[in-house]
C-alpha cells in the first residue's frame, strides 16, 4: 500500500486512560474534547493551523477560563482521526495512507485547514496524494472507497467518492498486468523480478494469467449502494455486458444466504453492508439485495445464466420478495427456458398452505412468457408426422426441447396427490401441438397421473386422454397402453386401431423391400451372372425377411385375439349404453375390427405365397444357368 510521511519530529503523544496528553514540557493550556476523549494540547500549533480552532479559542478566551476547554463540531472519522490532525499541527511524523488519507482530507476541509492558514497545510497535502498516488492505484482506490462509507456526505461533498468509482471503472476494462497494479487476488503466482517467501510475502510477484474477471472479488467488498454506483459507471464506460452479469452473480453468491431456503423476512429499506467475519447479512439485507440484483441485470437473452436467475427465483420465494420482482425473474428464465433443466423447474412449494409439493403455478407462468416469446420471435411447426414417419429435426429447435422438459416435470410432479386435475391438465394442454413429435413422455405423465389418482371419474379420465394423440405414440407406447386397464375403453380403442395400422404399414414396406431384392438379384445374375458366394447370401437375406415376416405376423395374430375378447367381454355386458358406445367407434373409424384384421391376414399370407414362388423361380433359373455354363 502506497504511503507519505509529513512532519520531522518524533511523537510526543502519550495516552492515559480516555485522555490524550502532549509531552513537550510546557505545560497545555486547552483541552479538546472529541467524542469520549480529552485532547490536552495547546492553543498556538492548532489554530495557526485550522480556522474553525482559531475561532473555537477565540470564543472560549472571551469568556475568561483560566483553562479553555472547547468542543468542536462532530470531526469525520471521530477522536482516531483528530489523533491524527493534532499530530499534523505539531509536526509531528505522520503516515499518509488509503486507509486515513479521506479521513484526513475531509477533517481538513472541516477544520478549514487550508493554505490561508499555512503553507503545506493538511488539506492541500491530503489532496495531492489522493490525486498522485491514490487514484493512481487499483488497490489504494478500493481502499479509499471503501472508508468513503463512515463519512459518506463529506466524501461526497469534496467528490472523492465519485473520483474513486471513476477510477475504478476505467481500470476495470484494462489488463492490469500491463500497468502492474496490485489485485487482491488469491491465485498462482510467478515472480519475473522477486520471489513468493515461505510465510506468503511476495517481492514483485504478480498473477501468471489475468482473466478479464479479476476484479469480481474486490468490488464484492464494497457495500450495495456504492457497488450499484460502480456498475452504473461502468455501464456508461461501455464495459461488456456479459463482464457486468458476471459480477452481479458473484455479488450475489456472496450474500443470498436465502438459498438456504431459510424463511422469508418482510419488507425493509437497510442498505446491505459487506459481510464481516463471523457475520452475515440479515433475511431483511438479503431481500433488498435480491431486488437490487434484479433491477441491475441486463435484460439480453443469454448473458444470466439460467441455473443462476432458478436460484434468484427460488430464494425470492423464499423472503417473500415483491410481485414485481417475483414477475420479473419468471419473464428472464422465460425469454432462456430452452437452456433449463428438470432440476431447475422442480421448485419447492412455499406457501403456508402447502397446497402441493411443487411450485406449478411458476412454471406455468414461466411457460407462457417463453411460448409468447416463441410467437414474437417467428416460431413455428418444427416438425410434423407423415404416414406414420416424422419430418423435420425437432431435437435442435427451442421449442421441441421445451416441450420434452415439460413432459418431464409432468411425470415429476403427477406423483402429488393434492395435484389438482385442472392444474395438471392447463399445464400439459399448454404446450403446442406441433411441438411433441412424439407423445410418449405425454403419455407416461398422464398415466403416472392415473395412477396417483385413482378416484377420479371416468369422465375426468377421458378428458385427459384426450390430450394424447394416438398416431404420434411409438409401438413401445401402444403396446402398453393397448394393456393398460387405467386408460378409457374408448383411448385403448384407437390405441389399437393406430398400431394395427402401424404394423400393416411395416408389413407392406418388408414385401415391398423383398420385391425389390429379387429384383435386384435378377439384374446381377442376367448381366453378371452369379456364384456361389452370392447364393449363399441371397438365402441368408430372404430367411432373415422370412423370420421378421413370421414375427408380424405372428404380433397380427395376438392383436386379433385381443380384440375379439374385448369384443366378447363387451357384448356379455348387455348394456344399452356400452353397445351404443361400440356402434359409435365403429362408425367414427369406419371399420370392423374382425374383418379389417382377417383382410390383414389373408393379405399376409398371399403375399408370402407370392413372395416363396419367386423364390422357387429363381432358383430353377440358377441350376438351369448352371448346367449350361458346364
Amino acid at each position: 500500500m502506497a504511503c507519505m510521511k509529513l512532519g520531522s519530529k518524533n511523537d510526543a503523544f502519550q495516552k492515559q486512560g480516555q485522555a490524550w496528553f502532549c509531552t513537550t514540557g510546557l505545560p497545555s493550556d486547552i483541552v479538546v474534547e472529541v467524542e469520549e476523549i480529552s485532547f490536552h494540547l495547546h492553543k498556538f500549533p492548532l489554530l495557526s493551523r485550522s480556522g474553525v480552532m482559531e475561532r473555537l479559542i477565540a470564543e472560549a478566551s472571551e469568556e475568561g477560563d483560566k483553562k479553555c476547554v472547547i468542543s468542536p463540531p462532530k470531526i469525520p472519522g471521530g477522536a482516531k482521526t483528530f489523533e491524527l490532525v493534532a499530530k499534523f499541527c505539531y509536526g509531528v511524523k505522520l503516515e499518509l495512507t488509503a486507509s486515513n488519507v479521506v479521513y484526513l482530507r475531509c477533517a481538513a476541509e472541516h477544520l478549514e485547514m487550508t493554505e490561508e492558514y499555512g503553507e503545506g497545510n493538511l488539506s492541500t497535502q491530503t489532496e495531492t496524494f489522493l490525486n498522485q498516488v491514490v487514484l493512481r492505484n487499483w488497490k489504494d482506490s478500493l481502499k479509499a472507497l471503501q472508508t468513503c462509507d463512515d463519512i459518506l456526505p463529506h466524501a461526497e461533498e469534496l467528490h472523492v467518492t465519485r473520483r474513486c468509482l471513476e477510477s475504478l471503472a476505467t481500470k476495470a476494462c484494462t489488463d492490469p498486468n500491463l500497468f502492474g497494479w496490485p489485485m487482491m487476488e488469491r491465485g498462482p503466482m510467478q515472480s519475473p523480478g522477486g520471489s513468493v517467501m515461505w510465510n506468503g510475502i511476495s517481492t514483485g510477484a504478480r498473477p501468471k494469467h489475468s482473466n478479464s474477471d479479476w476484479w469480481y472479488e474486490d468490488v464484492s467488498t464494497l457495500s450495495l449502494p456504492l457497488y450499484k454506483r460502480l456498475i452504473s459507471i461502468m455501464e456508461s464506460h461501455g464495459n461488456r455486458q456479459e463482464l457486468l452479469a458476471g459480477s452481479l452473480a458473484y455479488y450475489a453468491k456472496k450474500y443470498l444466504h436465502g438459498l438456504n431456503r431459510r424463511q422469508g423476512a418482510n419488507e425493509t429499506t437497510s442498505c446491505l453492508m459487506p459481510m464481516t467475519s463471523g457475520a452475515s447479512p440479515s433475511e431483511k439485507e438479503q431481500k433488498v439485495l435480491l431486488e437490487e440484483i434484479d433491477q441491475l441485470l441486463p435484460v439480453q437473452k443469454g448473458l444470466v445464466p439460467t441455473k443462476f436467475l432458478f436460484g434468484l427465483l427460488r430464494t425470492a420465494l423464499i423472503l417473500k420478495s415483491n410481485p414485481s420482482c417475483l414477475a420479473n425473474l419468471e419473464k428472464r428464465i422465460g425469454m432462456q427456458l430452452e437452456q433449463a433443466t428438470l432440476e431447475d423447474l422442480l421448485m419447492p412449494s412455499f406457501s403456508y398452505s402447502m397446497e402441493t409439493l411443487y411450485n406449478v403455478d411458476s412454471v406455468q407462468r414461466i411457460l407462457e412468457h417463453f411460448l409468447a416469446m416463441d410467437q414474437i420471435t417467428g416460431g413455428s411447426s418444427p416438425c410434423s408426422i407423415e404416414d406414420g414417419q416424422l419430418i423435420g429435426s425437432p431435437s435442435l429447435t427451442p421449442i421441441t426441447t421445451v416441450a420434452k422438459l415439460i413432459d418431464g416435470y409432468l411425470a415429476e410432479v403427477a406423483p402429488d396427490v393434492n395435484l389438482k386435475l385442472p392444474k395438471f391438465q392447463a399445464l400439459a394442454a399448454a404446450v403446442p401441438e406441433y411441438a411433441r413429435p412424439l407423445d410418449d413422455g405425454l403419455y407416461r405423465a398422464i398415466d403416472i397421473y392415473l395412477k396417483s389418482h385413482p378416484w377420479l371419474a371416468e369422465s375426468d379420465r377421458e378428458q385427459l386422454c384426450r390430450l394424447i394423440d394416438c398416431q404420434k405414440l411409438s409401438l413401445e407406447a401402444c403396446t402398453h397402453a393397448a394393456q393398460n386397464e387405467r386408460l378409457p375403453l374408448r383411448i385403448i380403442v384407437q390405441v389399437l386401431f393406430f398400431e394395427q395400422l402401424q404394423l400393416r404399414t411395416s408389413i407392406a414396406g418388408c414385401f415391398l423391400v423383398s420385391d425389390n431384392l429379387d429384383g435386384s438379384r435378377q439384374l446381377r445374375s442376367g448381366f453378371a451372372g452369379s456364384t456361389d458366394g452370392g447364393w449363399a447370401t441371397a438365402v441368408r437375406e430372404n430367411q432373415v425377411l422370412k423370420v421378421g415376416m413370421d414375427n408380424m405376423r405372428t404380433r397380427v395374430f395376438e392383436l386379433e385375439k385381443e380384440c375379439s375378447s374385448m369384443r366378447h367381454e363387451i357384448e356379455k355386458l348387455g348394456r344399452t349404453k356400452v353397445s351404443s358406445t361400440w356402434g359409435n367407434v365403429s362408425k367414427k373409424f369406419g371399420f370392423k375390427m374382425k374383418s379389417q384384421m382377417c383382410s390383414a391376414q389373408e393379405g399376409s399370407v398371399s403375399k408370402q405365397n407370392n413372395g416363396s414362388a419367386k423364390f422357387e423361380k429363381a432358383k430353377d433359373r440358377h441350376g438351369k444357368h448352371k448346367k449350361n455354363s458346364s
